[in-house]
């Protein structure tokens, strides 16, 4: 198995586990927080697309899938932010709103392909070049993919364990929504 190999199967991973997390959920359970400054699943998620999006986007040199398609008014974003997540508020964070768990998963699914389709043609050399220089030491395109998704394994275990959270909650309140 090749670094290249392993790269494409963690993003593979890493969307499936997103589906995993996200299905069977209603829209109010993407939002639900088990503190007022906890992270929602669709903020966890959709954190974890738009920094794939954007760091591949950026060393593929391609226009990133979050403005194709207009995904900003699908997440009640303005259309021009091109924010990743970065430094949210809680209040920023709650503005990130997907109009249904379909939305969510639709973009992590573009984003992915995206990723995959890129992947195959690098080589071990091209995972040696370095993308950035500003970084003591400079940060290599593997290292830079690698981050990507150790950022997105860190960023699921929250939102899975939301998900068991807001789990126990909709069953603990009989099942009419989640409390808090």
């Amino acid at each position: 198995m090749t670094g290249n190999d392993v790269l494409q199967d963690n993003f593979i991973r890493i969307r499936d586990t997103a589906h995993r997390v996200v299905d069977g959920l209603e829209p109010a359970h993407l939002q639900w927080r088990p503190d007022p400054e906890a992270n929602p699943i669709a903020w966890l998620v959709w954190h974890i697309a738009r920094v794939q999006d954007d760091h591949v986007a950026e060393v593929a040199a391609r226009e990133q899938c979050w403005v194709q398609d207009d995904w900003a008014a699908r997440f009640g974003l303005p259309a021009e932010t091109m924010e990743t997540g970065f430094g949210h508020t809680p209040e920023e964070v709650a503005r990130v709103r997907p109009g249904s768990p379909q939305d969510l998963l639709a973009y992590i699914d573009v984003v992915t392909e995206e990723t995959l389709r890129w992947l195959p043609g690098l080589s071990a050399a091209d995972l040696d070049a370095v993308v950035d220089e500003s970084w003591d030491p400079p940060v290599t395109l593997g290292v830079r993919l690698v981050s990507v998704t150790a950022d997105s394994w860190a960023h699921l275990g929250q939102a899975a364990y939301v998900r068991g959270l807001l789990d126990r909650a909709v069953e603990v309140d009989d099942g009419d929504g989640p409390t808090g």
